[in-house]
């Protein structure tokens, strides 16, 4: 079993890329569970159609500690077995506990049966709390990949999170096993993200072209692959999702400084 945190800044499309790179693997006869580390929970509509998933805390909240994993486990499209942890009230608590709540009750639950072949954390934005980097610092996933773009706060976060999987990688086994470039159509764009990625040890596994089948499948609550299968995009994460089932280099991460970044940037020509 392979378990696989998606990192990124926020609003960079983790759900939206980790959703239909799993209808990638999905299709290829791999059996996976997604697990929504989001108070939006958020990270399963895609697959399951739009159903509204009841999410672990709310779940708790209304049941107690005595619930059964089918309340809080849904299967969606290709058997993709979906999770939501939910977050607490608005304006009341650690939004990252939910992730270490979801985690454990899972556990208890018996969710990470012997027959899965990977377990996807999607997680919120940055390394912000340790609530959020529990599936790095517990070991309770050996590889991230980490979405991002050629905007300098994209690759800003992204360059964030490989100090945290730096400083948690003696410890809990971790390794980056590379970034996604989601792309947003800026100059130099892969060009870009493929130097910062050297520079941190690792690589680009693949470059997701800006394209409006993707927005035009989350209005039909699907992934592309399901929206439409024969179409460019979805071969795009098709090819996402082999690269990824044969992926092989695994590091740790050496983060740039921020002066770096920047030349970087300036290297590249996306800053006058």
């Amino acid at each position: 079993m392979r378990q696989v945190a998606i990192y990124g800044k926020g609003g960079i499309g983790k759900s939206t890329t980790t959703q239909n790179l799993n209808a990638g693997l999905g299709e290829m006869g791999k059996k996976i569970m997604i697990v929504g580390c989001d108070p939006k929970a958020d990270s399963t509509r895609l697959i399951l159609g739009g159903l509204a998933q009841d999410t672990v805390l709310d779940t708790l909240r209304e049941e107690g500690d005595d619930i059964d994993l089918d309340q809080v486990l849904k299967e969606g499209a290709f058997h993709i077995r979906c999770v939501e942890s939910g977050g607490p009230e608005p304006g009341v608590g650690c939004a990252g506990r939910g992730i270490i709540t979801s985690i454990t009750l899972l556990e208890r639950l018996g969710a990470y049966t012997p027959d899965l072949d990977y377990v996807f954390y999607d997680v919120l934005g940055d390394v912000v709390c340790g609530g959020f980097a529990m599936p790095i610092r517990e070991g309770k996933a050996q590889e991230i990949y980490i979405v991002c773009s050629g905007e300098m706060m994209a690759l800003y976060a992204a360059n964030n999170i490989s100090k945290g999987i730096r400083k948690y990688a003696s410890t809990g086994g971790v390794r980056l096993g590379g970034l996604i470039c989601n792309s947003r159509n800026v100059d130099g764009e892969a060009e870009l993200v493929s130097a910062v990625a050297k520079e941190l040890g690792t690589q680009m596994i693949h470059f997701v072209p800006r394209d409006n089948m993707v927005q035009r499948a989350e209005i039909n609550k699907k992934t592309v692959i399901q929206f439409e299968p024969n179409c460019e995009q979805a071969n795009e994460y098709r090819t996402l999702a082999k690269k990824i089932d044969g992926n092989d280099m695994f590091v740790i991460p050496t983060p740039l400084t921020q002066d770096r970044l920047e030349n970087l940037l300036m290297e590249h020509g996306l800053v006058a």
